[in-house]
């Protein structure tokens, strides 16, 4: 299942390999981790490609009942400000639904909250722990 835009194609399910998450995560974050070996606890992977490049990803978690959580919402620095993103996180949201979510988690940090607010997501509280320190 897939839609286009423009030259851009939205695949849904597409389990990109992690070489290609991985390429695509160090673009965009600097992120130099490798993926751990249990990522894919998915309800939706969404990529968008160029061609057969990976440069937008999202990935919705579940916990096996009604709560879907956004994971991971990356477009390439080369491809942003195209509404790329607020595609994936929409598309991902209506996918979310269509499997069974009714909640649909994000965390992010301050400066994305215009963002994640186009999205249609309204801030709630929260807890966090820190397990690494």
């Amino acid at each position: 299942m897939s839609d286009a835009v423009g030259a851009l194609e939205f695949r849904v399910d597409p389990r990109p390999p992690p070489a290609a998450f991985e390429s695509l995560r160090r673009a965009a974050w600097g992120d130099t981790q490798a993926l751990p070996p249990n990522w894919d606890i998915s309800l939706v992977h969404l990529g968008v490609y160029d061609g057969e490049r990976l440069i937008g990803y999202v990935n919705v978690a579940t916990d096996g009942a009604t709560h879907a959580f956004l994971l991971d919402p990356t477009v390439h620095p080369d491809y942003r400000g195209r509404g790329i993103g607020t595609r994936l996180v929409q598309r991902a949201a209506d996918l979310s639904r269509e499997r069974g979510a009714r909640w649909l988690h994000v965390d992010y940090t301050p400066e994305l909250a215009g963002f994640y607010a186009g999205c249609g997501f309204r801030p709630t509280e929260a807890g966090l722990m820190r397990l690494d320190g």
